[in-house]
């Protein structure tokens, strides 16, 4: 892992996604690093391309917390309790219909309500919503302040409204007003739903980061009725409001560096897998994000067309890229790669550098799993 003493850049606790009764993940806890190149591997299932799209929310999950950039784009620290909570109660209704003893429940009732409390009260440390003071011995209710913040939030809205109106009839510059505006309108929804106990970016937030969360996919997922150089120009000039000249001029330059500038006229349709891929890789670059997240980007393609893409990958990886690649491809995960985890039955159970991963792997699981596939 690179030494780094700031806050990482992208920070996952106890994710857990569902698709009805299936669990997919079970408590993913990990910290990516600024400049980390993070290879995911695991058997066909195991739940690896679904973290990465709980990770841009392509995929919302069903509890735990993402932070991007320090910023909170999801967080339920409410519902793994609660269902816990549910479940006790059920519990005792049916020991109580049998007769039987039903202390030893309620015992369990009062620990989860005590560690619900903890929970809100912890979330409002994290907001500084409270000061330490006030959180080593909590005093009042918690949605009282969740309210009491919201309304704060609310006039300082009002006020800069008004300060907004008074810039603009002096002809000054007002974008400081709206960028204070935006955050204060993050913050209130943000508020909102922590009052109910699930935070989530507001759409318009959550749109926001994605700019600056780059995606890969198995099938490139690029628009047949636009030629190259519009596929990759058009989420840059429609989202970042970049003037066409400087996204076409980025653009070639992006398609030169993985040798596809004179095909940027042509149609996805002219291109081989292998240089769709490269294409969508390009596209993704054109956003200039801050991490770039591949789902199986070699899955798709002719073996001969496998080292082309890997190459971009390699060469993205020396230029500092944060990268987060679910992949197949071993040699890949040993040579760039500076982690690998591995992902079994919805939760990490073996991270590590590459040669010690490889070399002495230490859970069994993973010990079977690399037996089979080097």
């Amino acid at each position: 892992m690179i030494e780094n003493n700031q806050a990482p850049l992208i920070r996952v606790k106890e994710l857990k996604k569902d698709f009805g009764e299936n669990k997919v993940l079970r408590g993913v806890n990990i910290d990516i690093n600024k400049g980390d190149v993070v290879a995911v591997i695991g058997p066909s299932g195991c739940g690896k391309s679904t973290f990465l799209r709980c990770l841009n929310l392509l995929e919302e999950p069903t509890s735990g917390e993402i932070v991007f950039n320090n910023n909170v784009i999801f967080r339920d620290h409410k519902t793994a309790t609660k269902n816990k909570i549910k479940q006790v109660k059920k519990q005792m209704r049916e020991a109580k219909h049998k007769g039987e003893n039903v202390e030893e429940y309620k015992e369990k009732l009062i620990m989860l309500n005590d560690v619900l409390e903890a929970e809100n009260w912890e979330f409002l440390r994290t907001l500084r919503l409270v000061d330490n003071d006030e959180m080593e011995k909590p005093q009042g209710d918690v949605n009282a302040i969740f309210k009491k913040y919201q309304a704060e939030t609310k006039v300082k809205i009002k006020e800069t409204k008004k300060q907004i109106r008074i810039a603009e009839s002096k002809g000054e510059d007002i974008t400081p007003y709206k960028e204070q505006i935006e955050k204060l309108k993050s913050d209130y929804v943000l508020q909102k739903s922590e009052e109910r106990g699930i935070a989530r970016a507001s759409k318009k937030n959550i749109n926001k980061h994605r700019q600056k969360i780059g995606m890969v996919f198995q099938q490139f997922n690029l628009f047949p009725h636009m030629t190259i150089l519009k596929n990759i120009t058009l989420a840059p000039t429609k989202l970042k409001k970049m003037p066409k000249a400087q996204a076409k001029a980025l653009a070639l330059d992006l398609l030169d560096k993985v040798g596809l500038k004179d095909r940027a006229n042509d149609y996805p349709s002219a291109l081989s897998g292998g240089q769709k891929q490269r294409v969508a890789i390009v596209r993704s670059l054109a956003m200039e994000p801050d991490v770039i997240l591949f789902d199986e980007p070699t899955s798709a393609l002719d073996p001969e067309m496998v080292g082309e893409v890997l190459n971009v990958m390699t060469e993205l990886a020396k230029s500092g890229m944060t990268m987060v690649v679910v992949t197949h491809e071993m040699g890949f995960a040993r040579e760039v790669a500076n982690r690998v985890i591995f992902i079994d039955e919805g939760v990490i159970k073996e991270e590590n550098n590459p040669k010690d991963f490889f070399e002495y792997p230490q859970n069994p699981r993973l010990v079977d799993f690399l037996s089979k596939v080097l």
